[in-house]
This record gives structure tokens, C-alpha cells and sequence, in this order.
């Protein structure tokens, strides 16, 4: 039974960054259309269940007005203690705007910052500065937010090690709670998978930057509780911890994947099929028991405590140890055995796309 929900916003203002692969739209007149679909969606398929989590991601949610969004948070039923959350550009951050968001039911914010450096958010596309994320956190705290997470993109072109030490310093000057991190891949669909950067810093450089960022961060008293994100204890992404624990969720809006009832689903990828249809999938599969069992170890390894044995035996009655030994022996310099299970160290998170298909069977 699902107690997550995604919920995705396709606009942007402006067009797309130059890394983004998201789906996304600059028709941002569209974007009051589209809410009532959303809205229907969800009054089809949603079964009432008392959700634990939603988050809204994009695209930007930040671009929708604070009153459109309070319809369809309303349309769930929400724990006492539900986080919810939605993804915020720092061109969006004024305090009134905040505000509104903080009274309609958001508690946790996260903010597309991806660097301080204002010379490297211009050339990536983006449409704020150094100052707008300072500007926004400060805002968000103002207005009652005190569960902020920041982006961190690395391997942008011309940056450097040092670069990101001083992003990190400057992340960490506002007292945030969380920071998620992601290594710069660049898909042939963005604009730089067509118009190749140049100095985009090599696979080595990316992962001196990664051991910088886990370093630094460690000092400053947060955990790497999953290969790309980084909380202050108490202040993990309880909705990404379920997708990583393998836990049903809703998805609704353009493109947004779900997994229910054993299905693993995804929704139509344009605005006019999805408006004109929006409480259909465009595909949907029911998992077999041995793919779930490989989606439990992926996504279970990439949490730092790993994957626990004893619910892989309870759940799919195979002993992990066993089935698995071979790959466990192979890659002993990057799997640890945990007090319940397994789980990569430092260096083999930074392998686990090498490492994690020998696992398929």
C-alpha cells in the first residue's frame, strides 16, 4: 500500500539548463490547465490511503501559485507527521511566497542552488545567482521552514576541487539541514549532449571531488546516509528513503513513474497527451519476483547502511549470502558486511554502476 506520492511539475521558465534531462515545458500558460488534470488523476487513482511523504518535483514547482498548489495538496490524506516537500529555484524565493507555501502544508523545501559560483550558474543556464540562494534560505527560515536542503552539482565545466570546497564552506554557512550531490552526467537529449563543453573535469577529478564533498561534510557534522545525499541526523529525505527501501508510491503528472500494486508504471511524456488523458499509464508492468528482488538490492545498496539479509530472506526466502557469494568475493576491496547485511564503502559507491549489474541474473 502506497504511502508516498511524486508529483511532477514540467515548467520552466526560460527553457531548460544545459545538463537537464527532466521533462519539462516553457509554456508556462499552461500551467493552470494543467493543475486540473493533475487534479483528476489523482481523484482517479488515488485510493485515499494516509500518505507519509509528498513531494513535488519539476521542472519548477515554484512557478505554480501558492493557491493552486493548496488544491492539490488537499485532494490527500496526510500523517500528523507527513513530510512534504517541493523542489524551490532560488529566482522563486520571496518571503511572501514562502510564507504562503509554509501555511498551505510544506515543511521541507529543496532548492535548486547547484553552486555559488555565479560565473559557472550562467554558463549552465541557470537564472539566479549567488545571492538569490543566500537571499532565499534566509527567507524560507523567516517564514518557518527549518528542514532546507541545497543542490550541489560537481564536474561542471572549469570547476575544480577548490571550487567545490568553497561551495561547500558557503552551504554550510547557512545552517541548512540537508545537501544532495550529483556527479555531472550529460545526456545526449540536453542542450551540452549536443554542444559538447569544453574542460569538463575528467572521471578522476569528479571522484576526488566526491571524496572532498564526503570529507567535508562529514567534519561538519553531517552523514552520507545514501551515495548522493547527505542529512544532519533527523533530517534524511523520508520520501527518497522510500524509494530506496523499496516502498510502493504514487506518481502523478507528466512522465512521473509510480509503483503499485506490484506494477511499476509511468505516465505519458507530453503535456497533450497526458491533458487530454491524464488518469491513464502509458505503460505499466507487473514485476516478476526476481526483478523485485533486483530492484531491492539496487536501490537497498544505495543507502549507506546497505541491504539487510534478513528482509531479503523474509520477503523473497533466498539466502544473499549464498546466491551471491561470487560477487560479494569479487568486489571484497568495495563490500562490507554490516551487523545486518552488506553495504558499499566510500569507494564502492563511486563504482556501484560497475558493480551493482553483476547482480542481475
Amino acid at each position: 500500500m502506497p504511502k508516498s506520492c511524486y508529483i511532477h511539475i514540467p515548467f520552466c521558465s526560460g527553457g531548460k539548463c544545459k545538463y537537464c534531462s527532466f521533462v519539462s515545458f516553457n509554456k508556462s500558460e499552461l500551467i493552470t490547465g494543467y493543475i486540473y488534470s493533475l487534479l483528476k488523476e489523482i481523484s482517479d487513482n488515488y485510493s485515499g490511503e494516509t500518505l507519509k511523504t509528498i513531494y513535488l518535483g519539476g521542472g519548477t514547482p515554484s512557478l505554480v501559485s501558492a493557491e493552486l498548489l493548496k488544491k492539490v495538496i488537499g485532494k490527500f490524506n496526510l500523517a500528523d507527521d507527513a513530510e512534504v516537500t517541493t523542489e524551490l529555484n532560488p529566482e522563486n524565493g520571496n518571503y511572501d511566497y514562502l510564507k504562503k507555501l509554509r501555511e498551505i502544508g510544506f515543511n521541507r523545501l529543496s532548492i535548486g542552488s547547484q553552486t555559488f559560483d555565479d560565473e559557472l550558474l550562467k554558463l549552465s543556464g541557470r537564472r539566479h545567482d549567488s545571492e538569490d540562494i543566500i537571499k532565499t534560505v534566509e527567507n524560507a527560515k523567516n517564514a518557518g521552514f527549518n528542514n532546507i536542503s541545497l543542490d550541489l552539482i560537481y564536474g561542471l565545466p572549469t570547476q575544480t576541487t577548490e571550487g567545490i570546497i568553497k561551495d561547500l564552506d558557503k552551504f554550510l554557512e547557512l545552517g541548512i539541514q540537508h545537501i544532495s550531490t550529483y556527479g555531472l552526467k550529460i545526456e545526449k537529449e540536453t542542450f551540452w549532449g549536443k554542444n559538447p563543453p569544453e574542460n569538463i573535469p575528467d572521471e578522476d577529478i569528479q571522484a576526488d571531488m566526491y571524496e572532498c564533498i564526503n570529507e567535508r561534510l562529514t567534519n561538519a557534522g553531517f552523514y552520507r546516509y545514501e551515495i548522493s545525499n547527505f542529512a544532519k541526523p533527523g533530517f534524511e529525505s523520508k520520501h527518497n528513503l522510500n524509494y530506496w527501501n523499496n516502498e510502493e508510491y504514487y506518481g502523478f503528472g507528466v512522465s512521473a513513474h509510480g509503483y503499485c500494486g506490484g506494477v511499476r508504471y509511468s505516465n505519458y511524456c507530453t503535456l497533450e497527451k497526458y491533458m487530454n488523458n491524464p488518469s491513464s499509464h502509458e505503460y505499466g508492468k507487473f514485476l516478476t519476483e526476481q526483478e523485485k528482488l533486483e530492484e531491492e538490492i539496487f536501490l537497498g545498496f544505495r543507502k549507506t547502511e546497505g541491504i539487510n539479509i534478513n528482509r531479503i530472506k523474509e520477503k523473497f526466502g533466498i539466502d544473499f549470502e549464498k546466491k551471491y557469494r561470487s560477487v560479494i568475493e569479487k568486489y571484497s576491496d568495495y563490500i562490507i558486511k554490516t551487523q545486518d547485511g552488506f553495504a558499499f564503502n566510500l569507494k564502492g559507491s563511486m563504482l556501484s554502476n560497475e558493480i551493482l549489474p553483476e547482480f542481475l541474473d
